[in-house]
């Protein structure tokens, strides 16, 4: 499949609407606080009650007794569930833990009780009152001390081409290092919250999560009921980054606690609870061997990774970006996963290549160190144009080379002095550092819904979701530029389960899939269109809210004038993944500067210069890349879920323990789009960026910090405390 086609037959290549700076439409909403997120929908259904969520006081074991006598008497109180009460439950897809512990405890904070009350201070304080005696079990907690009971995960066997032994041993120039991430958390704004609300046996819950028909087969599942009784609502997200892509307690806690009060529930995950009972970014040891040529070549490059999760759980994919960013004949990827009794590691923000290039791009300035060589030319030498482990299956698109050396130009890499700890202006010790960065573009079928009244105005109905990514605002540009109207005759409904199924918002693939679904409902409206209005003889134009063919024209409005005009249709792929290999590419270029007596650490400049296919709203997009490019710097120098290895907890489980990067923190960022359509990757040739901007920003800061101080630290976050005693003479 290739969707190179001329303007006349995709009106998208027009880009009259699609490809400008755009405004989000619904910025007034959000910006005047009128956008209704999950917990502020006071009046979607009368009669709410509130609910509160009471975690496990431990980490593994058992519930033993449970007394919620106190909770019920409380003032206010309506109804307490528990595992008791709740009735038989199943476990989703999706979910590694049950959302309702008890009576067996497979992670602190798992929920235990949901206590409804009047008021949110009554059922909070009732939660209080109950009495829980626990017979804890000893857990394993440490990555480190688990790391060699650890075994290949199910369905992630290693990856091996050629013999990467042989060819890492007879390598005249080697490099063999250990790298390590910590356990990290989302940290959106908004937190997890649902309210629930039963009609006879049909349930609705208006929630915030990303992938709506996810949830509603999650939901289905959990409760043992059929997915046509149950309703997700989720027009606004308050941010998610992979939190919120599957089902959590809230939604669940929301539906049993409305179903035992008999009335309405909403229930918010308190911040705390968040970072324990939700999901998190799992720590990683990765281990990276590179062989090359004494002129720079790779000859062997090996990357394991050993991460863990809870019995059943999945690995963190750290090795997948080594399978494809750089040539090299001999190649070995492997991923072992040790059972940890910590919550739940999965998906955040590129799961698999963020923390992975945060060690391989390191790894390859230590190797272009070993050589003499500038870090980009070892980098471009190393370039391919196919997958290295499929030789003959081409990149649709390929562009690193291209993003390194516009970077390098732009960022003023020339001036940079190879020397470590060789630039200084007074105390501070300055340098800058490159890295790449890699995320796939993956393909999957989205549908949508479009509707044509009379008064010519297009509305779009997809189940896909806008968690802050200016969703609503590509799919108006898109449904504009194809029906030929004008942006504000465009109305877009999403996040609704009574709407066709889209993508969803997850992995980056948002953006391209969900316009490519629009794209086909708004062309096979233009064929009804025609059709409504005779237009047979040739292929109408549609412009400035007129059809035209043949030297006649009339308004839109005319076709829907005896009635609504709604067509549905939907984006397939077929086997074009398996054609060709579809990725995204940057050049991440930091600088820092670093306190010679003290260590401080500050961000100078950041640079971003990014191929991914056509860039749909340049507005919006680099918005997208400048809030991943900060999520990476905070991933550098300060992120870190300290873990309690005595009791299995996350002891920073809140925005005062756990630290993100603020305003005072990140510097002037800068974006760059190279002018790239991919005519492979969808009828719209455009990619995604949101997960792009945070690939290899870690590794570029680590690389600056060590051309700033020649402290090469390889245990993220990089704190002062790694590089203070190892600082050069300040005279």
């Amino acid at each position: 499949m290739k969707f190179d086609t001329p303007a006349a037959t995709n009106p998208i290549d027009q880009l009259k609407v699609v490809g400008k700076a755009t405004d989000r439409i619904d910025g007034p909403l959000k910006t005047t606080g009128t956008a209704p997120y999950a917990y502020e929908r006071h009046d979607v259904v009368a009669n709410q009650a509130y609910g509160f969520i009471l975690g496990s006081a431990i980490a593994k074991g058992r519930i033993s007794r449970m007394d919620v006598a106190a909770a019920k008497a409380a003032p206010g109180v309506i109804a307490v569930v528990t595992a008791e009460n709740a009735g038989a439950l199943g476990k989703g897809k999706w979910n590694t833990a049950a959302l309702l512990g008890g009576p067996e405890i497979q992670h602190y904070h798992q929920a235990v009780a949901l206590v409804v009350a009047e008021t949110f201070e009554q059922a909070r304080d009732a939660a209080s009152l109950i009495k829980v005696d626990y017979q804890a079990e000893a857990g394993a907690y440490d990555l480190a001390a688990a790391r060699s009971g650890a075994t290949v995960a199910k369905g992630e066997p290693d990856s091996t081409v050629g013999d990467f032994n042989g060819a890492y041993a007879a390598a005249p120039v080697q490099l063999d290092a250990t790298y390590t991430t910590p356990d990290q958390g989302h940290a959106m704004m908004e937190p997890h919250a649902t309210i629930a609300a039963w009609n006879g046996d049909k349930l609705t819950l208006w929630t915030a999560n990303q992938m709506i028909n996810w949830g509603v087969k999650d939901v289905s599942q959990t409760l043992n009921m059929p997915e046509e009784n149950i309703r997700l609502i989720s027009p606004y997200i308050g941010g998610g980054f992979g939190g919120k892509l599957f089902v959590r307690s809230d939604a669940l806690m929301a539906a049993l606690g409305a179903k035992a009060a008999g009335r309405p529930v909403k229930v918010a995950l308190t911040r705390p609870l968040m970072f324990n009972n939700t999901t998190h970014r799992p720590a990683t040891i990765q281990r990276i061997r590179i062989g090359t040529t004494r002129e720079g070549r790779i000859t062997a490059i090996g990357h394991e990774s050993w991460s863990g999760d809870l019995p059943g759980g999945k690995p963190e994919t750290a090795v997948q970006q080594t399978r494809l960013l750089y040539a090299g004949a001999n190649r070995l990827t492997a991923m072992r996963l040790a059972v940890l009794d910590l919550p739940e590691g999965n998906a955040m923000r590129a799961p698999g290549e963020a923390p992975g290039l945060m060690a391989l791009e390191i790894a390859m300035d230590e190797m272009a160190e070993k050589l003499g060589m500038d870090p980009i030319q070892f980098r471009i030498l190393n370039d391919t144009q196919e997958d290295p482990e499929k030789p003959g299956r081409p990149y649709s698109q390929r562009q690193l080379a291209e993003c390194l050396r516009q970077g390098a130009e732009r960022f003023g890499w020339a001036k940079r002095s190879p020397k470590p700890a060789s630039v200084r202006e007074g105390r501070w010790l300055v340098g800058v550092g490159v890295a790449a960065g890699f995320r796939n573009n993956l393909v999957t079928k989205s549908a949508a819904r479009v509707r044509l009244d009379g008064q010519g105005m297009v509305t779009v109905e997809t189940d896909m979701t806008d968690i802050g990514t200016g969703t609503y605002t590509i799919i108006a540009q898109t449904a504009a530029e194809t029906m030929g109207v004008p942006l504000d005759r465009v109305a877009v409904r999403l996040g609704d389960s009574s709407f066709p199924v889209s993508c969803g918002s997850g992995g980056q693939w948002g953006a391209n899939n969900s316009t490519a679904g629009v794209y086909a409902a708004c062309m096979k409206l233009r064929q009804a269109v025609a059709r409504k209005l005779g237009f047979n003889a040739a292929e109408p134009q549609f412009a400035d809210g007129h059809v035209s063919s043949g030297g006649h024209t009339v308004p839109l409005a005319q076709a829907a004038k005896d009635g609504e005009l709604v067509v549905e249709d939907l984006i397939e792929y077929g086997d074009l993944d398996k054609k060709y290999q579809q990725s995204t590419f940057a050049g991440h270029f930091v600088e820092v500067a670093v306190d010679g007596a003290t260590g401080e650490i500050r961000l100078r400049r950041m640079l971003a210069v990014c191929a991914a296919g056509r860039i749909l709203n340049p507005k919006s997009a680099r918005s997208q890349v400048i809030g991943a490019m900060t999520m990476g710097a905070g991933a550098a120098l300060m992120e870190e879920l300290a873990v309690d290895k005595r009791r299995g907890f996350f002891v920073n489980h809140d925005l005062a323990g756990y630290e993100v990067p603020v305003h005072a923190d990140i510097p002037h960022q800068e974006v760059v789009f190279l002018d790239e359509v991919d005519p492979i990757s969808s009828p719209m040739k455009a990619k995604g960026v949101g997960e792009l901007g945070i690939c290899g920003v870690g590794a570029a800061v680590a690389n600056a910090v060590y051309n700033a101080t020649g402290v090469r630290v390889r245990d993220y976050p990089i704190t002062l405390d790694k590089i203070l005693d190892h600082l050069p003479e300040m005279t």
